[in-house]
C-alpha cells in the first residue's frame, strides 16, 4: 500500500511539473455588464477617442474606440494595496493625452494608503508616488463623483494640482513626483468629509508657462465656510468667489474659452443623502462670468432636484449639458427606470431641452438585464469633445453613451462591454450544469458560458448574499438576499419565493439530496433549518455561532459543517442539520467557508489563514495540515486534471514568495501559481475560489469591486504556470530526547517539542537516527512512531497534543530495545520546527 501510494505521488508530481511547464492561462471577467458605480468620465481634448473612466471600488478604465469596449487598467493591483483600487480622480494631461494620472486610495482598506498614479502610455504603465503621509483620499466615500479633484496645469504638463478630503491643496512641480501644500488657500476638512470637490485650471489665463486662474470647489455650506474660491496668480493667493450660492454645495464645474465658468449645485455632496443635513434633495445650475464677477441662474425652468454633471462643448461655449443626480423621476420611454433626468442647452443655459421628456430609450447592448434599470446617480457627463452630438453619463449601474443629442428620440446605449466591477458573494460552478453567481446590487447570473452575458435572477432582491446547490441534486438551489429567499428546483430556470424567513442576508446550505436548507441570517448567532423550502424553520442546536456558514456533504445528506473560526472549532451535524457538536480544533481566524470534497463522504478541506489549509478525510473527526503553504485566504475545488483521480485544488493564498491564484493536481504536494502580477485584482477579499466541474484548469475568484474574474487554460493564453516552491518557516522549537527509565536490554524513552516562538504550532514531526543499536520496540503514547532501524520518525497523528502554544511542550513516550540501553547513546532529535 506504501509502494502504491508512493507511486501515485510520482506520475501526480511528474504530471503536474509536465503540465505546469507546458501551460498558459488567459484571465477574463465573467461577463455580466458592470454592475458598479463608474464615478466619473474624462475624456481628453487633444485625442480623438482617448477617454479614461473611474469607479469607487473597482479600478479604472481606457475606452478602446476600435472595438467599443472598456480596457482595465489597474487590474495589476495587488491583494495587500487593495484600497487603490477606489479611484477618487483622474487627470489627463492636455498637451499629450498618453499621459494620465490617478489619484487612488479607500480610507478602510490598506491602511489607507494613497497614492498618485502616473503613466506616460495611455495607462499600460504606472509609477506609484505614495502620499499617504501627507493626504488621504477615498474613492468609495461619499463626493465620490464630484471632481475633478486632480488637474495637470494647461500651460506646464509638470505642474499638477490636487484638491484633497481634509488637508487642502497640494501642488506638484516634477510630474506628480513631489507634493507642496498650497498655503495660499484657507482649507482643511470640511464637515462632511469631502473636502475640495473639484479643481479647475482657466486655459485663457496661461502666462509664463502657468494656469494664473484656478477655481477650487468645497464641499460645504455658506454657513460653515465659503465653497467656491478662485486664484489669480497660479494658486500663490486664494480669494472666496463673491456672491456664490451659499445654502447649496459646488459638484462639478465647466469652462468656456470665452470667460463663463458654469456650475452645478446640491444640498449635500452626493451621489445620495446621508443625513439630514445632506438630502440630496435639491440643487441648482449657474453662470458666474469672471471678468465681470456676475452671477446667473441658469437651472432649467421648473426644477429644484440636485444637479451635478456639467459639461461645455468645446466648439460651441453656449451649447452645454447638464445632469440631475439622485433624482427617480421616470424616464421616459422606460417605464421600468425611475432615475435622473439630462439637459441640453444651445444658448448658453437660457433655454433647456430635458431629453427625457423629450424622448429616451436605452440600449441595453445585449445586457438584457438594464432594461428593469435606469441612468441613475448621474453625477458626471460629458461632451465628446470631437463629436457635439456625443456624449457620456455616468451611473451607478455603468456608463452609458448616446451619439445623437438632438434627436427626437435619444438612444442611451449602456456601453460597458470589457467593464466589471461588482462584488460576489457566492458562486458554483454546477457539474454538468452552468455556473451561478451572487452578487451586490444585481442579484447575479446563471451563465453556461462565462464570456457571455446572461439573464439576471428573476425575481429580483438586489443585493444577495447567500447562495446553495444541493450537491447530488443540483437542480435544486436556493438564493437570499435583503428582503426575500428563492428557490429553484429547475437549475435556475424558474425561481420561487420561501414563504418565510427569519433574517436578512447570510449564508445558505443545502443537503446533498436538497431535502434539507440551512439559513444562517447576516448578524445572528442562530442558524435555521427548513425541510419545506422555507415555509416552516427550526432553530438548530448546538450551533451558536454568528455568520456561520454551513456546508453540506456532498455525498451524506445527513452531514453538514461549520467552522467556527472564532473559538477554532469544528463543528458536525451527523442528523440533517438537526444539531451539530464540536469535534476538531482548528486556528482561530480562518476562513468560515469549508469546502466538501465532490464524490467523498467526510472529505472536507478547511483554509486556515497563517497556518494553510488542513484536511479532514473523517468528516471533521481530526484534520491533518497541508505542508509548504505559507497562508491561505480562500480555497475551493475544481475537476481534476487529466490522470488524476483527485479533484484539483485552488487557492488564493502563498506557497513559497508568490501570493495568488494557486492550483495543485495532487492535494496539496506541489502547486503552481496560475495568475500573475498583472491579473490580481485586489485580492479576494477571502471570499471565494471556486473550480469548474466540467473543465480541467477553469477557475473563477471573487474579486475587490472586479466582478468575477475567471482563468483557463489556453494555449494562446498570456500568463506563464509557474510552479511553486514552499519556503519552510523558521524553526522555533526545542527538540530533545531522554530517557524514562532503563533496564537491561530496554526502557522508556521521551521524545520533547518546546514551542519558543510566538505563535502556535499546529501539528509536529520530528526524528532521530540511533547509532549504537537502539530500536523502538514498542508502541507509541502521545503520538505516532513510524521507521525501522535506525531511523525513526514520531508524529502528533492527529491526537490531542498536535497543537503547542507559545512556551509549551508536547511529549512522546516509548519502548526502546537494544544490546545496551542501559548505555544508550542519546541521539539528536531534528525536524522543520526544530532549532
Amino acid at each position: 500500500m506504501m509502494q502504491l501510494k508512493s507511486t501515485l505521488a510520482l506520475t501526480l508530481g511528474l504530471l503536474f511539473s509536465l503540465g505546469a511547464n507546458a501551460e498558459t492561462y488567459r484571465w477574463d471577467n465573467v461577463a455580466m455588464g458592470s454592475g458598479g458605480f463608474v464615478s466619473g468620465v474624462v475624456p481628453s481634448k487633444l485625442e480623438r477617442g482617448v477617454i479614461y473612466a473611474r469607479t469607487d471600488v473597482g479600478g479604472s478604465y481606457r475606452w478602446d474606440a476600435h472595438n467599443e469596449r472598456w480596457v482595465a487598467l489597474t487590474d495589476w493591483i495587488s491583494e495587500s494595496d487593495t484600497g487603490l483600487m477606489g479611484v477618487e480622480s483622474i487627470a489627463v494631461d492636455p498637451r499629450n493625452p498618453g499621459t494620465v494620472y490617478m489619484l487612488a486610495g479607500t480610507s478602510y482598506f490598506s491602511n489607507g494608503k494613497t497614492v498618485i498614479m502616473r503613466s506616460t502610455d495611455y495607462g499600460q504603465h504606472f509609477d506609484l508616488v505614495d502620499v499617504t503621509a501627507q493626504f488621504k483620499a477615498h474613492g468609495n466615500g461619499m463626493g465620490r463623483s464630484n471632481g475633478e479633484r486632480l488637474q495637470v496645469d494647461p500651460g506646464s504638463s509638470n505642474v499638477l494640482f490636487v484638491g484633497t478630503r481634509d488637508n487642502g491643496l497640494f501642488k506638484s512641480v516634477d510630474s506628480g513626483a513631489t507634493w507642496t501644500h498650497v498655503n495660499g488657500l484657507n482649507v482643511a476638512s470640511t464637515p462632511n468629509g469631502n473636502g475640495i470637490s473639484f479643481v479647475l485650471l482657466d486655459p485663457t489665463s496661461v502666462s509664463g508657462g502657468t494656469a494664473k486662474r484656478i477655481v477650487v470647489g468645497v464641499s460645504r455650506y455658506g454657513s460653515v465656510g465659503p465653497n467656491l474660491y478662485m486664484s489669480k496668480d497660479g494658486g500663490i493667493t486664494f480669494a472666496p468667489v463673491a456672491g456664490a450660492p451659499a445654502n447649496l454645495m459646488p459638484q462639478r464645474a465647466a469652462l468656456t474659452n470665452k470667460g463663463r465658468l458654469y456650475l452645478t449645485y446640491a444640498n449635500g455632496a452626493g451621489p445620495h443623502g446621508q443625513s439630514d443635513s445632506e438630502p440630496m434633495t435639491t440643487g441648482q445650475v449657474w453662470e458666474y462670468n469672471m471678468v465681470g464677477g456676475a452671477w446667473t441662474n441658469i437651472t432649467p425652468a421648473g426644477m429644484t432636484n440636485a444637479f451635478a454633471g456639467i459639461s461645455v462643448d468645446p466648439g460651441n461655449p453656449k451649447h452645454l449639458i447638464a445632469s440631475t443626480t439622485n433624482m427617480y423621476w421616470l424616464q421616459h420611454r422606460n417605464p421600468d427606470g425611475y432615475g435622473d433626468h439630462i439637459f441640453t442647452s444651445y444658448d448658453a443655459g437660457r433655454s433647456w431641452v430635458d431629453l427625457m421628456q423629450r424622448g429616451m430609450e436605452i440600449d441595453p447592448n445585449g445586457i438584457d438585464w438594464v432594461k428593469e434599470s435606469s441612468i441613475h446617480w448621474a453625477g458626471d457627463v460629458e461632451f465628446d469633445p470631437f463629436d457635439s452630438k456625443t456624449a457620456w453619463v455616468i451611473s451607478g449601474n455603468g456608463v452609458f453613451r448616446t451619439t445623437d443629442l438632438d434627436a427626437t428620440t435619444s438612444v442611451w446605449k449602456f456601453d460597458v462591454k470589457g467593464m466589471e466591477e461588482t462584488g460576489s458573494f457566492a458562486a458554483e460552478a454546477i457539474p454538468g450544469g452552468p455556473f451561478v453567481s451572487v452578487i451586490g446590487d444585481y442579484d447575479g447570473f446563471t451563465q453556461p458560458d462565462p464570456s457571455q452575458y446572461a439573464l439576471r435572477h428573476s425575481p429580483g432582491v438586489g443585493t444577495t448574499t447567500g447562495l446553495a446547490v444541493a450537491p447530488k441534486a443540483t437542480h435544486v438551489m436556493a438564493r437570499v438576499g435583503s428582503n426575500a429567499m428563492y428557490i429553484s428546483t429547475n437549475t435556475g430556470a424558474s425561481w420561487q419565493k420561501a414563504p418565510t424567513m427569519n433574517g436578512k442576508f447570510g449564508n445558505l446550505a443545502l443537503s446533498a439530496d436538497g431535502a434539507v436548507l440551512l439559513h444562517s441570517p447576516d448578524g445572528s448567532t442562530t442558524t435555521y433549518r427548513s425541510t419545506d423550502f422555507g415555509a416552516n424553520w427550526a432553530p438548530v442546536a448546538g450551533l451558536s455561532v454568528k455568520d456561520a456558514y454551513p456546508v453540506a456533504d456532498r455525498v451524506n445528506p445527513a452531514k453538514f459543517y461549520v467552522y467556527d473560526i472564532g473559538m477554532g472549532k469544528m463543528l458536525v451535524s451527523t442528523d440533517g442539520g438537526v444539531s451539530f457538536n464540536a469535534t476538531a480544533t482548528l486556528p482561530a481566524g480562518g476562513n468560515s467557508l469549508v469546502r466538501a470534497t465532490p464524490g467523498i463522504e467526510g472529505d472536507v478541506w478547511a483554509c486556515v489563514g497563517s497556518k494553510g489549509i488542513s484536511h479532514s478525510t473523517d468528516s471533521g473527526a481530526t484534520f491533518t495540515s497541508v505542508g509548504g503553504i505559507g497562508s491561505c485566504g480562500t480555497m475551493g475545488l475544481g475537476k481534476e486534471a487529466p490522470g488524476a483521480s483527485y479533484p484539483t485544488l485552488y487557492m488564493w493564498g502563498m506557497v513559497g514568495t508568490s501570493r495568488g491564484l494557486l492550483r495543485s493536481i495532487d492535494m496539496g504536494a506541489h502547486w503552481d501559481r496560475v495568475n500573475d502580477d498583472a491579473h490580481q485584482y485586489g485580492g479576494t477579499l477571502g471570499r471565494w475560489v471556486t473550480g469548474d466541474m466540467n473543465t480541467y484548469g477553469l477557475v473563477y475568484m471573487s474579486t475587490n469591486g472586479r466582478g468575477i474574474a475567471y482563468g483557463k487554460i489556453d494555449a494562446s493564453g498570456d500568463v506563464q504556470v509557474v510552479p511553486q516552491v514552499p519556503v519552510k518557516p523558521a524553526p522555533t522549537a526545542v527538540c530533545t530526547y531522554e530517557l524514562s527509565s532503563t533496564w537491561s536490554g530496554g526502557g522508556i524513552a521521551t521524545v520533547s517539542i518546546t514551542n519558543q516562538g510566538t505563535e502556535t504550532l499546529h501539528g509536529w514531526e520530528v526524528s532521530w537516527t540511533y547509532s549504537d543499536g537502539t530500536f523502538v520496540s514498542g508502541s507509541a503514547w502521545n503520538g505516532v512512531v513510524t521507521g525501522s532501524a535506525p531511523t525513526f520518525t514520531a508524529s502528533d497523528g492527529g491526537g490531542w497534543n498536535k497543537d503547542i502554544a507559545p512556551g509549551g511542550t508536547a511529549s512522546l513516550g516509548f519502548v526502546i530495545a537494544g544490546q545496551d540501553a542501559l548505555n544508550a547513546t542519546i541521539p539528536k532529535v531534528t525536524g522543520d520546527i526544530c532549532k
